[in-house]
């Protein structure tokens, strides 16, 4: 089946189309609607009938932008009226919220002129708190923007025209930077003159070309002056008309250090690449054919060439949904008045600046486990890569506030917060978490150090503040990868091949001497990295480890355990995984490393585990689980558990609720545990939930992940004298670094 037949498939799917409308409010009872509709709806429309911004506060407006089209100039498809543009508006949609989780209607006008679409679309200020104009042709586009721009009080931005100028402007940045060569110096030729053409030339300015050194053609060759004179051209087109002799295309690429393609497919060949300066910049843009083929403008001349396109299967894509979901974010995010030039440049620069950083795993996986670096191949981020929302969307709102079109302020690191929280709960958590992290670094050692993934962790831990890294591992293997990657830190380095370990096998031999460890034995284990990170934090010289990258977690947990040891108030150590759903966190103890364990086990459990919650601002409330309720089943297993419980609840060192034996849904079903289990101790629903046994934890948590849509962090080893934490085999590197936030607050909390 072809590509057409399986977006007709996925289209006309129950129920058709891409989007639906949800509520966000409780709808389940009378009082629930009475709230939502008469009589209670009265009171917020008065408050709006009184003061107009209040909107903001008591309607969906502040985060709601309408995508408005006419269909006249639809993606590749040209005029194909409103009716058959919807399909688009409704994807415009989809990217909105996939990416900004901004909400969205889909307006298709059907209107002959510029003046019509003007006056319904800013008809609809009330409604929306941005207008995202979509796929309306040139000229008329150009007025259209304008005018609503003058007329509306809120954010209006043709996507068609600023959005690749924006994405492509970043690219040039960066690309300019590669080969060292200054902006204002660049001679840039554009083909084609249409909107996008036309408003790329006009940003690059902003960004720092000369606008004497643009030359744009069209479908009749350059834009001079003197066609300008003789009417040839529209007074959009003038603006760009060169006072030089008239020619065709591959006259104007002659020298060029930049050539930019927005028009049709195929129109430069090889030799047009090779009449460029040297190292040649190429945007060929035009979708889904660019005017010249990737690995044709590569291979066209011997020194480099820097090509970016419009498709996504070669490197650098040009892809417009790097900018308005992001900008938008940022506009409504400060209720922003317009999108002007200074918000778009700072989303250029946001952009340009992160594709410089290091690419975290789950995007490398994305995009095939192909190698992203900054280079000559990596010039602008990739549309999956979660922290545009945290780079772009930030940097459009600080821009807004500065040039004065915002209505309110917002803390960059404030708005950063409420950014990680749309992402979803995990992210907010783990928020929490590295910002304490970052008020007190510890000094974390990476017993595996000489792993590239650990390499890159130890660049973000100290980049961001998180904690002084510790790399085990041998020193000149860790400075090629650091090299390789262009990672511009200074970690400490402790080579196990060359470095004096003696006093550290002393301490070995000292603490396991009695265990059947030799002195000699004691050199040979201290070379050892889980032996010897474990060493240094029972000794202080780190505050906390990681570990078990590359190693099978009882295999790793083993040295640990042995040298570090359970805390002076455990006798037990105990994985605990933090699975976050849309609005709620529960913890899932033990789902590492006690497989049957006794009522003494499971208390202390689940004591080290609400203990662990308190750290990611989360009041515990535990539920010790089984396959029966209070008693209904009794025997050894039901027993051990229901034991626990009693144990729990009359500890006075315990001040948090604490039932059971309870089965799963009974401990996060309100009704359950309300109506029939009334006398329970747990004063709301159970955030930490303690499995009977190894084998209940690891499937549950690992079922709620999978079929629950969870996401998991940890495990985090609970119970250790000092913080320690094992990785999972395969962990990404954001993991290594939540670990390590983890661990450092914990340290913070021992100190």
């Amino acid at each position: 089946m072809g590509l057409d037949e399986d977006a007709l498939d996925y289209h006309r799917e129950e129920p058709p189309g891409k989007i639906e409308i949800s509520t966000t409010k409780p709808t389940n009872t009378q009082r629930d609607l009475s709230l939502a509709y008469s009589p209670g709806v009265a009171a917020p429309c008065r408050e709006i009938r009184d003061n107009a911004g209040e909107a903001y506060t008591y309607t969906a407006k502040g985060n709601l932008v309408g995508v408005v089209s006419d269909g006249s100039a639809t993606l590749g498809l040209g005029d194909i009226g409103p009716g058959a543009s919807k399909p688009v508006m409704e994807g415009k949609g989809v990217l909105f919220k996939r990416f900004a989780d901004i909400d969205v209607f889909d307006i298709e006008l059907d209107h002959d002129s510029a003046g019509e679409m003007i006056d319904s679309i800013s008809a609809m200020e009330p409604t929306f708190g941005g207008v995202n104009l979509e796929d309306i042709k040139a000229p008329e586009c150009f007025e259209i923007e304008g005018r609503l721009r003058e007329e509306m009080d809120v954010p209006v931005f043709h996507d068609d025209q600023h959005g690749t100028a924006i994405i492509s402007g970043a690219a040039l940045l960066n690309a300019a930077d590669l080969l060292e060569k200054d902006l204002g110096e660049l001679d840039i030729v554009f083909s084609g003159a249409g909107a996008s053409a036309i408003a790329s030339a006009r940003f690059y300015v902003s960004l720092g070309a000369s606008e004497e050194r643009i030359t744009m053609c069209d479908s009749s060759g350059i834009i001079t002056k003197a066609r300008a004179e003789a009417g040839d051209v529209n007074e959009f087109k003038r603006e760009f008309a060169r006072d030089v002799p008239k020619g065709d295309l591959a006259d104007a690429m002659a020298g060029a250090d930049v050539f930019v393609g927005l028009s049709v497919g195929g129109i430069v060949d090889q030799a047009m690449i090779r009449s460029m300066a040297d190292n040649p910049i190429v945007f060929a843009m035009a979708n889904p054919d660019p005017e010249i083929g990737y690995q044709a403008a590569k291979k066209a001349r011997d020194d480099t060439v820097i090509v970016a396109t419009g498709r996504s299967d070669y490197p650098n894509q040009v892809n417009n949904v790097l900018g308005f979901p992001f900008i938008f974010r940022g506009a409504l995010d400060v209720r922003a008045t317009e999108i002007n030039e200074e918000m778009k440049v700072a989303a250029a620069e946001a952009l340009a600046e992160l594709a410089r950083e290091d690419v975290p795993d789950a995007v490398v996986k994305a995009y095939g486990d192909e190698p992203l670096q900054f280079g000559p191949e990596y010039i602008i981020p990739k549309p999956l890569d979660p922290r545009v929302l945290f780079e772009v969307a930030p940097a459009v709102a600080q821009a807004a506030i500065g040039s004065g079109c915002a209505r309110r302020e917002i803390d960059p690191d404030v708005h950063r917060e409420q950014l990680e929280a749309r992402l979803g709960k995990s992210r907010e958590m783990m928020r929490v978490v590295l910002n304490k992290a970052k008020s007190d670094p510890k000094r974390v050692v990476l017993a595996e150090g000489d792993d590239e993934k650990m390499v890159r962790a130890a660049y973000q831990l100290a980049d961001q503040g998180i904690a002084t890294p510790v790399l085990i591992g041998d020193q000149g293997e860790i400075w090629e990868t650091m090299e390789r990657l262009g990672l511009s830190f200074d970690p400490e380095i402790v080579d196990p091949d060359s470095d004096n370990l003696d006093p550290y096998a002393d301490r070995l031999y000292e603490l396991r001497q009695r265990k059947g460890v030799t002195r000699r034995e004691a050199e040979d284990m201290i070379q050892d990295g889980n032996y010897l990170g474990s060493v240094m934090v029972e000794m202080g010289d780190a505050d906390a480890m990681l570990t078990g990258l590359m190693h099978h977690y009882p295999e790793a947990l083993r040295p640990p355990l042995r040298i570090v040891g359970t805390a002076e108030d455990a006798n037990y150590a105990a994985g605990v995984y933090m699975l976050t759903f849309k609005n709620r966190v529960v913890f899932c103890a033990d789902a590492t490393v006690n497989q049957d364990p006794t009522t003494d086990v499971l208390a202390e459990v689940t004591r080290h585990t609400g203990e662990l919650a308190r750290r990611f601002n989360i009041e515990p409330r535990a539920a010790l689980l089984s396959y029966s309720d209070f008693g209904s089943v009794d025997n050894a297993g039901t027993r051990k558990v229901r034991r626990a419980a009693r144990k729990l609840r009359t500890d006075p060192t315990v001040d948090f609720p604490v039932d059971g034996e309870m089965q799963a849904d009974t401990a996060v079903v309100e009704d359950i545990l309300a109506d029939s289990y009334d006398f329970s101790t747990l004063d709301g629903l159970a955030n930490v939930l303690v499995f009977p046994n190894l084998e209940a934890g690891n499937i549950g948590y690992k079922l709620l992940q999978r079929l629950g849509g969870a996401e998991a962090i940890g495990p985090m080893l609970v119970g250790m004298d000092e913080p320690v934490h094992v990785l999972q085999r395969g962990d990404e590197v954001k993991d290594i670094v939540n670990l390590a936030g983890v661990a450092v607050v914990d340290a913070q909390e021992r100190d």
